[in-house]
C-alpha cells in the first residue's frame, strides 16, 4: 500500500512493517510473514540479488563485443574508470599477487553498489506494482536483508579461512591462535582474543552493511509518511508535499553517497581481510 492509503488505514506502524516484510515462502508466519525456521526463503531478495547479477554479466558481455581502442564509448570509458580504481585499490591495499582478488573486488563493488542503489527507487512504486499483480509484501533492496549481507560476508570468510590455511598452513594458522597477541605465556588469552578478532570480520562487515542500508531506508518511508498522515485537506497538502519533496531529494543526494560509501567500505575490507590472510608472518 501507498502512504497515503495507510494513513486512512492502520497507521505508520502497520505501513512500515509492511514495506520492511520481505515476501517469505515455505517455513514462514502466515500472519507476520516472518521466516519461523531454516526452510524459509526471501524470495524478492533472491530475486533482485540474481536479477542485478544478470546485469552485471549481460552488460559485461555486451561490452566485451564492443569494445573499441581507437573510439572508446563513453560507458567504456565510464567502465574503464572504475576497474582502475578497483586496480588502485588492490594494489595499495592487497601484498603481493592473486589472480582472483582484482576480479572478487570488481565484483564486490559493482554488485553491492547495485543491490544498494534499489533504495533509491520510489519506496511505494514496486510494492505498488507487485501488489497490482497480487504480491502482498516486496523489498526491493537486497541488501537491507541480514540474510544478503551476512551471506557475503560469510563467502567472504570462507576465502579468508581458506587462504590463511593455504599460505601459512594448518600449523601456522593455528600458532597465530596460540602466540598473538601477546606470545607464547598467555596461550588461554590469545586463542580467545584471536578467535574474537577472527569472528568479528565477518560480522564487522555484514552488520554495518545491513545497518546503514537499512536505517537509509526506514528514512525513506518515514518522508514518504509525510505526504500521508500528515496531510489535512488542501491546504496541508499545499505545505506538506513541498517538504516532502525537499527532504526526499536531499536524502536521495545524500544516500547516494552512503551507497557508493558502503560499497567501497565492503570492498576495501574483503581486501585487508584476505590481505592478513596472505601474510605468513601475522
Amino acid at each position: 500500500m501507498s502512504a497515503e492509503e495507510h494513513s486512512s488505514g492502520g497507521g505508520t506502524v502497520e505501513y512500515i512493517q509492511h514495506h520492511l516484510t520481505n515476501l517469505c515462502v515455505g517455513d514462514c508466519d502466515p500472519v507476520t510473514h516472518k521466516a519461523v525456521g531454516f526452510w524459509a526463503l526471501h524470495v524478492d531478495t533472491l530475486f533482485f540479488s540474481v536479477m542485478l547479477g544478470m546485469v552485471i554479466i549481460l552488460t559485461s558481455w555486451r561490452l566485451g563485443r564492443s569494445l573499441s581502442l581507437d573510439a572508446p564509448s563513453g560507458f567504456q570509458n565510464f567502465v574503464e574508470s572504475i576497474i582502475e580504481f578497483v586496480q588502485g585499490q588492490v594494489k595499495d591495499t592487497f601484498p603481493g599477487h592473486n589472480p582472483i582478488i582484482a576480479p572478487l573486488a570488481l565484483t564486490i563493488f559493482v554488485w553491492v553498489w547495485l543491490m544498494n542503489f534499489m533504495d533509491l527507487i520510489p519506496v511505494d512504486l514496486l510494492p505498488l506494482l507487485a501488489g497490482a499483480v497480487g504480491v502482498n509484501h516486496l523489498k526491493a533492496v537486497p541488501t537491507t536483508d541480514l540474510n544478503t549481507t551476512m551471506a557475503m560476508s560469510l563467502t567472504v570468510f570462507g576465502l579468508i579461512l581458506f587462504y590463511n590455511i593455504k599460505i601459512k598452513g594448518p600449523v601456522g594458522y593455528m600458532k597465530v591462535f596460540l602466540f598473538h597477541p601477546f606470545g607464547k605465556f598467555f596461550i588461554p588469552v590469545n586463542i580467545v582474543m584471536t578467535l574474537i578478532e577472527e569472528l568479528a570480520k565477518p560480522l564487522s562487515l555484514g552488520l554495518r552493511l545491513f545497518g546503514n542500508l537499512f536505517a537509509g531506508e526506514l528514512v525513506f518511508l518515514l518522508i514518504a509518511l509525510i505526504g500521508g498522515t500528515l496531510v489535512v485537506g488542501a491546504l496541508g497538502y499545499l505545505f506538506w508535499f513541498p517538504l516532502q519533496v525537499v527532504l526526499d531529494l536531499g536524502w536521495l543526494i545524500f544516500h547516494l553517497l552512503v551507497i557508493t560509501l558502503q560499497a567501497f567500505i565492503f570492498m576495501v575490507l574483503t581486501l585487508v581481510y584476505l590481505g592478513m590472510a596472505h601474510v605468513e608472518d601475522h
